[in-house]
């Protein structure tokens, strides 16, 4: 009895060099850590304390000066959503241009297998026949 052996977990190879050329690129990994950072709860519960504490205790009138201050997070937020839509279509890109590659090479190694097969299989039918 024979057992299996698990193999070991392997990435795509775009994925690989996505993380390698992302993490070689400190703008980068800037954007990524802030993205990342911006679309967590964390983020939000900095923002209903620090608005909190500003409409509160620090400003008298503050719509005005929070209304730009949240305009213009509002902004550069925006542009970072941009960034990581870009970034993920690239990435969709490069992996099915890579899949495709990968696809059209197994069609041609399984239609010259399929040729080969038939070649064999008419050959022995043929030595079959006539030594019969």
């Amino acid at each position: 009895m024979t057992t299996a052996t698990p193999t070991a977990h392997r990435e795509h190879p775009v994925v690989s060099r996505t993380r390698q050329k992302r993490a070689e690129d400190l703008q980068l990994r800037v954007a990524d850590a802030i993205t990342a950072f911006a679309g967590s709860m964390p983020f939000v519960y900095v923002h209903i304390v620090v608005f909190a504490v500003w409409m509160l205790f620090v400003e008298n009138s503050p719509w005005p000066t929070l209304t730009l201050v949240v305009s213009l997070e509002a902004i550069f937020l925006s542009t970072f959503v941009m960034i990581g839509q870009n970034r993920a279509a690239a990435f969709q890109q490069a992996k099915a241009n890579h899949d495709f590659l990968e696809q059209e090479l197994e069609l041609k190694t399984n239609t010259q297998l399929t040729r080969e097969i038939h070649v064999l299989t008419t050959e022995l039918h043929r030595r079959v026949i006539d030594g019969s």
